[in-house]
């Protein structure tokens, strides 16, 4: 899902239905009618208009550097001019509420020594947003009509670093292209702070932040537009219908916050669900609570592979190969677990410290030191 912004939305739910709305643009426009008439009569300066007021707002916010208001007419038109329509195999979805689009920069926390990712450039809107706040925006873009396009509309700013390609070598791990350049814009001040903000296509979503939790450059902040249905995943309890190893996962290495629930008409195309912006703050101090980073990303994969099973069954099935029944049930007690207990009924913090028990199980039965979990989830 690419983002690209605008202050109308260009659909039925905004203010010319919106009685309210409608009756307060009357009125400021009735309003700045009669001071300009005053000033004709009595002969003083004119007040600025409606239009020259926002075009001096534009001109201040961008400092010379601005991105068109990419509304659904805007966005028809330039696709139009190209001869295409939007990728559903690269989940373009464009974000076409500028408020919406300034939430998600806002909640980045963006400050001038950042070196801030963006994955799915779009058109390019909320890239120039980011580059207005940040030392440097390194935006990764699949489609190469969409980066050619956005490149078009990002020309004025000399902070953006425009990368043409997937962000993900496979499923499980970023290209090394995107890690080196990350790297290397850190590099250029040690006081830089790495940080990710995007509206992340809908498709690679998952992908992106839990592989980016076990990456060489953990972002301190993520802030990402996604499905709701993701969102609810990530922030998840024990015992609910969304928890499972995704909210083990993040929960384990940040702090995730729902920011807000965005419906399907603030994009074009209209996907079919609602999204949601997502805060996650990486936590150094939960991540160095657990001793084997890869070990616990495996288990935590492999126990709720089958998340309706009771959780003896999925160990040995797990551990198959590695630890015997009367092994594994040895580890379960250990953890005061009854036969019948379940995963998704275990805290984030169980679940470390089960973790690591049949990691040191591991240890004991095997004699390695860093032990690899044989059948992971998948």
């Amino acid at each position: 899902m690419s983002s690209n912004n605008s202050n109308e939305t260009d659909n039925p739910s905004n203010e010319e239905n919106d009685p309210w709305a409608r009756a307060r643009k009357v009125l400021e426009d009735k309003k700045a009618i009669a001071e300009r008439a005053k000033a004709v009569i009595t002969g003083e300066p004119l007040p600025p208009s409606i239009k020259e007021i926002a075009d001096a707002a534009d001109e201040k916010e961008g400092e010379g550097k601005k991105v068109n208001r990419q509304t659904v007419s805007y966005l028809s038109r330039r696709f139009e001019e190209v001869g295409l329509n939007p990728n559903k195999r690269h989940g373009q979805n464009f974000l076409v509420d500028l408020n919406l689009i300034q939430m998600i920069a806002k909640s980045a926390d963006l400050g001038k020594n950042d070196v801030v990712l963006e994955i799915g450039t779009g058109m390019g809107s909320l890239t120039g947003m980011l580059a207005q706040k940040a030392a440097h925006v390194i935006t990764v873009e699949i489609d190469g009509y969409l980066y050619q396009m956005a490149s078009e509309e990002l020309e004025a700013f000399d902070n953006i670093e425009m990368l043409k390609q997937d962000a993900l070598k496979n499923k499980n791990q970023f290209d090394d292209r995107v890690i080196d350049a990350i790297k290397k814009a850190l590099a250029a001040d040690s006081s830089r702070v790495f940080k990710l903000a995007a509206n992340l296509p809908y498709n690679v979503a998952t992908p992106i932040i839990a592989n980016l939790l076990r990456s060489e450059v953990i972002p301190a902040t993520m802030s990402v537009t996604i499905q709701k249905e993701l969102a609810d995943r990530i922030t998840a309890k024990p015992g609910s219908k969304d928890y499972g190893s995704l909210s083990v996962w993040v929960q384990s290495m940040a702090d995730p916050e729902l920011v807000r629930v965005m419906p399907p008409h603030v994009f074009w195309p209209r996907p079919k669900v609602d999204s949601a912006i997502l805060k996650i703050v990486h936590r150094p101090e939960k991540a160095a609570a657990v001793p084997d980073i890869d070990f616990f990303y495996a288990f935590v994969r492999a126990m709720f592979f089958h998340r309706r099973k009771f959780m003896r069954s999925v160990a040995v099935a797990a551990f198959k190969g590695q630890l015997s029944k009367p092994q594994v049930d040895e580890v379960l007690a250990e953890a005061g677990l009854r036969e019948d207990a379940r995963t998704e009924q275990l805290s984030v913090e169980e679940l470390q410290s089960l973790c690591e028990l049949f990691r040191q199980k591991l240890v004991e039965v095997t004699g390695e030191q860093n032990p690899r979990l044989a059948n992971q989830g998948n």
